[in-house]
C-alpha cells in the first residue's frame, strides 16, 4: 500500500472539521453580534433595567407652609407626631409586651383594654391583621418615642412612624377663619392623583387652609438609593450607579400665609362672648376692608378636626360638630344670613334722604304704635316727636313707618341703597361658604307670593324685617363704608404670601369695590344719629357704655318665626323662639379705624346682650394696643399658646 496515498477517512474527517469550524464561526459572529446589540446598540436600556433592580426612587415629604397672624404670631403650624404600630403574632405578650407598655406609661384601663384587643386578634386564625401591621397607639410622648428607638433591637413586631399634623395654638379662637385638615379619602384619592396627592395626605377642607391650599402644601422632593436583593437600603455610591444630577431632587416647603387677623384679638373676642350660646364678631379696618378679627361661636377645636390627638377624638368631635343643634360647623360670621333688625334703619333713612322724600329736621309724632289698614304695628315705647337724628338713635319704628306710609319710600328705593352698600351680594372673602343675603325688591316680593303685593312688605323692609337677612361681615363692611365717607372695601384676610424665612413673595393691598353713590352731607346726619345711639340719654346703647370706650352704633332686635327644633327639649324651645340680638358700630366715633358687629343668636334685646359685648372687644382692643405702645407693663397676656398643640 502507498503511504503517501490519502486516506478517505482523513479527507471525511477534514471535511467536517471545516463544517465544524464554519459553524463556530458562525456561532461566534453571532455571539459577537449579540454582544454589539446588547452592550452597544441596547446597552442603554438595559443598564437601566440593571439599575431599577438595585436602586429605589424615594418620595420626599415636604413641610406644609404656617399661618400667621399679622405681628407674626403663629394660628396653624405643623409638628411632628409619632405613632406606635405593631404586628400582633410577632409581638411576644409574655416578654415584650409588658416592656412596650411601661414604656408607653400606659394606664391600667388602656393597657387592658389594648392586650384584650392584641389577644383577641391573635386568637382569631382567620382575621388577617394577625401577620399585618396595626396602628396601636396614636400620638405618642416624645420620651415614649426616644426609649423605643433605643430598644428596637430588643421590641421585634414593633414600629414607631413619624407623621406631621396641624396644630393650633389658640385652639377655637378664629377656627372658622382658619378651618381644618382632612387625611385623602379613597373616594376622592382618583380625583387628586392628577394634582400630585398621595394615599394618606392630608389637605384643607374648611376656611383658609382650604381656600389657599395650593400655596400651602408645597412640592414633595425624591432621592435614590441602593438596595439589595430584599429590597434593603445600602449606603448610596453617588459616584457609580446613580449619577450625582439625578440623585436627589429637595422638596420645596409650602409658602406661608400672613393674615389680617390679630390673634390676641381673637383670643378677646372669645372671651368677651362668654355667657352667650351662639353668634358672631366682626372686627374690620374701617380705611382698609382689612379683617382684624372674626369669630363664630359655638366653635370648634381644629387640631382635634384635623387628627392631632388621634381617631377616637377625631370621630367624637365631628359626633360633636354635626350632631349639635347650635350648628358648630356654620360659619356664622359668613355661611349664616339673618335678618338685620334695626341696624339697618341707617339705610332705609339715607334712602329717604337720597330721594329726597324726607328733610332730616322733619319729626313723626310716635304714640307707640302705627295703624296701617286693619292691623296695629307696636313700637318699643312712645317716642313722641321725633325726627331721623332722634329715630335713629332711640330706633323708634313709627318714624320709620312713616318714610313708607306717608313718605313714597317703597321697597325698591330701600333695596336700591341697600345693594349699594352691599347687602344681597356676597362679599367676596374667598374662604368657606358665604352666604349672599337677601335684598328684596317688589318684583321679588311679588314673584315669591304668587303675584301678590302688599304695602306691609315695605313695613318690614324698612326696619330690616321680612325678607331681608345679611351676614355679620356683610354688615360690618356697609358700616365701616358709613365710618369712611361712603367706601365700600372688598374685605382682606391675607395679607402677604411668604417663604419660611419670612421673604415675601406676593402682597395683597386693600382693594375698593365701590365709591357709594350717596351724598357726604347725608353720611354726616347718620354718622351724628349713631353716635346719640350710644351716647345720649334714650339711645338704644346707653346703658351698655363702658367708661373710656368710645363707639357710635345701632342696635337691633330681630325677630324670628316660631319654629320646633329637632332633638331639643320642650323646655328649651323657648331659646330658639328668641329674637337675635345685634350691635353695628365703629370706633372712635369721630375719627373711625375699626367697624364692628356683634351677632347674639337668639340672644333677645341687641342692647342688653349684643352691645356689651362689643364695648367689651373695643375696649380690650384698645388695651392691646396700649401694651403694644409700652403704656401698659403690667397688663396679663391675652393667651398663652399651646406650643405643642396638645390635647387640654
Amino acid at each position: 500500500m502507498n503511504l503517501f496515498m490519502q486516506r478517505s477517512d482523513t479527507t471525511e474527517f477534514r471535511k467536517r472539521f471545516r463544517w465544524v469550524g464554519v459553524l463556530f464561526l458562525i456561532g461566534f459572529l453571532v455571539l459577537i453580534g449579540r454582544l454589539f446589540q446588547l452592550q452597544v446598540l441596547e446597552g442603554d436600556e438595559f443598564h437601566s433595567i440593571a439599575v431599577e433592580n438595585i436602586v429605589r426612587r424615594v418620595t420626599l415629604a415636604t413641610t406644609r407652609g404656617r399661618i400667621v397672624d399679622r405681628y407674626g404670631r403663629i394660628l396653624s403650624d405643623s409638628r411632628d407626631s409619632y405613632n406606635l404600630y405593631v404586628v400582633p403574632q410577632k409581638l411576644d405578650m409574655v416578654s415584650t409586651w409588658p416592656k412596650l407598655a411601661g414604656h408607653l406609661g400606659l394606664q391600667e384601663e388602656e393597657r387592658v383594654r389594648l392586650e384584650t384587643k392584641l389577644l383577641r386578634i391573635r386568637e382569631d386564625p382567620e382575621d388577617p391583621r394577625r401577620e399585618q401591621q396595626i396602628l396601636l397607639k396614636e400620638d405618642i410622648s416624645w420620651e415614649s418615642f426616644v426609649i423605643l428607638n433605643q430598644q428596637a433591637q430588643e421590641l421585634p413586631g414593633v414600629a414607631v412612624v413619624a407623621v406631621q399634623v396641624r396644630y393650633y395654638p389658640y385652639g377655637s379662637a378664629g377656627a372658622h377663619v382658619l378651618g381644618y385638615m382632612a387625611e385623602v379619602s379613597a373616594e376622592t384619592l382618583p380625583k387628586l392623583k392628577s394634582a400630585g396627592y398621595l394615599e394618606g395626605d392630608r389637605l384643607g377642607v374648611a376656611g383658609t387652609e382650604r381656600a389657599w391650599e395650593n400655596y400651602l402644601r408645597g412640592t414633595r422632593g425624591w432621592e435614590k438609593v441602593l438596595v439589595d436583593a430584599r429590597g434593603r437600603r445600602k449606603r448610596d455610591d453617588p459616584g457609580s450607579v446613580i449619577e450625582a444630577s439625578e440623585q436627589r431632587t429637595d422638596p420645596i416647603p409650602g409658602r406661608d400665609l400672613r393674615l389680617t387677623l390679630d390673634a390676641e384679638l381673637q383670643v378677646a373676642i372669645e372671651a368677651a362672648f362668654r355667657g352667650e350660646l351662639a353668634g358672631g364678631v366682626a372686627v374690620v379696618e374701617v380705611k382698609t376692608g382689612r379683617i382684624i378679627g372674626l369669630h363664630s361661636k359655638p366653635s370648634f377645636d381644629p387640631a382635634a378636626l384635623s387628627g392631632a390627638f388621634g381617631r377616637v377624638v377625631l370621630r367624637d368631635a365631628f359626633r360633636k360638630l354635626y350632631n349639635d343643634p347650635l350648628k358648630p360647623a356654620l360659619d356664622k360670621t359668613v355661611s349664616g344670613s339673618y335678618p338685620p333688625g334695626s341696624t339697618f334703619k341707617p339705610f332705609t333713612a339715607l334712602a329717604a334722604l337720597e330721594k329726597g322724600f324726607v328733610s332730616a329736621a322733619a319729626s313723626v309724632q310716635c304714640r307707640g304704635f302705627t295703624k296701617f289698614g286693619r292691623k296695629t304695628f307696636g313700637c318699643t315705647h312712645v317716642h313722641g316727636a321725633t325726627n331721623l337724628h332722634r329715630a335713629i338713635g332711640q330706633s323708634c319704628n313709627v318714624y320709620f313707618w312713616s318714610l313708607v306710609t306717608e313718605n313714597q319710600v317703597g321697597m325698591d328705593a330701600i333695596a336700591e341703597m341697600g345693594q349699594e352698600f352691599g347687602f344681597g351680594q356676597k362679599t367676596g372673602l374667598g374662604i368657606n361658604s358665604e352666604a349672599s343675603g337677601r335684598m328684596p325688591t317688589k318684583a321679588w316680593m311679588t314673584y315669591r307670593n304668587k303675584g301678590r303685593y302688599v304695602e306691609g312688605f315695605a313695613l318690614n323692609a324698612a326696619i330690616g324685617q321680612g325678607a331681608t337677612t345679611v351676614s355679620v361681615l356683610q354688615l360690618a363692611l356697609a358700616y365701616a363704608a358709613l365710618a369712611n365717607g361712603g367706601t365700600l372695601h372688598q374685605p382682606q384676610l391675607v395679607r402677604a404670601v411668604e417663604t419660611s424665612n419670612g421673604t415675601v413673595v406676593q402682597e395683597f393691598s386693600p382693594r375698593v369695590r365701590r365709591q357709594l353713590k350717596v351724598d357726604p352731607e347725608h353720611l354726616r346726619l347718620v354718622q351724628k344719629a349713631l353716635v346719640a345711639g350710644v351716647n345720649e340719654e334714650g339711645g338704644t346703647a346707653f346703658r351698655a357704655r363702658i367708661e373710656g370706650v368710645d363707639l357710635a352704633g345701632k342696635t337691633g332686635t330681630a325677630q324670628v318665626g316660631h319654629k320646633l327644633v329637632r332633638g331639643i327639649e320642650a323646655e328649651r324651645l323657648d331659646y330658639f323662639n328668641r329674637d337675635h340680638a345685634w350691635f353695628a358700630g365703629y370706633s372712635p366715633s369721630n375719627s373711625p379705624e375699626v367697624a364692628i358687629v356683634v351677632l347674639v343668636e337668639h340672644g333677645g334685646a341687641g342692647g342688653r346682650h349684643a352691645a356689651p359685648i362689643a364695648f367689651r372687644v373695643i375696649r380690650a382692643m384698645n388695651e392691646i394696643a396700649a401694651a403694644r405702645a409700652g403704656k401698659s407693663k403690667d397688663r396679663t397676656p391675652a393667651a398663652r399658646p399651646n406650643d405643642k398643640g396638645k390635647a387640654p
